[in-house]
Order: structure tokens, then sequence, then C-alpha cells
């Protein structure tokens, strides 16, 4: 799969709210599918269960099978180069385009 197709599956599973407040979640420690649907009582177990595949398929979620438990762990690695290749650099761009117009600015005055 190439960088563009796994940031596609990264953003789109960032995309959807749920699937966001989930990784807050398991942030903290692992948890659970049972912990997780204990945490979304508005959403049904097969529910969870779909957006705990998005969350897989885009390499945000490892699950471990313990017996008949099912852990999710966070792998926040995923998220880490997204913001290397996009959120650092457009970061370092605007604070250079507000440095530069703070400078203008002074001088024009």
């Amino acid at each position: 799969m190439s960088t563009d197709d796994q940031d596609d599956l990264i953003f789109k599973a960032l995309s959807h709210r749920i699937r966001r407040r989930m990784l807050d979640v398991l942030k903290t420690e692992p948890a659970t599918t049972g912990t997780l649907c204990s945490a979304f009582p508005e959403l049904d177990r097969c529910t969870i269960m779909q957006h705990l595949g998005v969350l897989e398929a885009a390499g945000l979620v490892i699950a471990e099978r313990r017996g008949r438990e099912r852990w999710n762990h966070l792998d926040a690695l995923p998220v880490h180069a997204i913001h290397e290749r996009w959120i650092g650099p457009y970061a370092a761009y605007a604070a250079s385009m507000f440095s530069r117009l703070e400078k203008n600015l002074a001088l024009s005055e």
C-alpha cells in the first residue's frame, strides 16, 4: 500500500468523532471491547466493532486476544507520521507568514 493510500485510511479514521473519542479512551490505557461499549452506551456492540475495524485498517488500533477478551491498544505512530508529513510543515509555514506580516506591519508604522 502506498503512503498516500495509508494517509487516506488514517484521515478517514480520524474524520469521525466517535472514532476520535475512542482513541481518546485508548490514549490513557488499552481497553477491552466491552469497556469501549460501556464508554459509548449510545452505540451497540456491532457499531463499536465497525468503528474498531476502521481504526485497525488505518493502523491506529492493534487488537490483542486474551482468552475471550479482545484488548484494543492505541498505536500513535500513524498519527505522528501525519503530524510529521502534514501538520508540522504547515504550522512552520503559517508561523513564518505571521512573522513576515508582523515585520511588514512594524515597518509601515
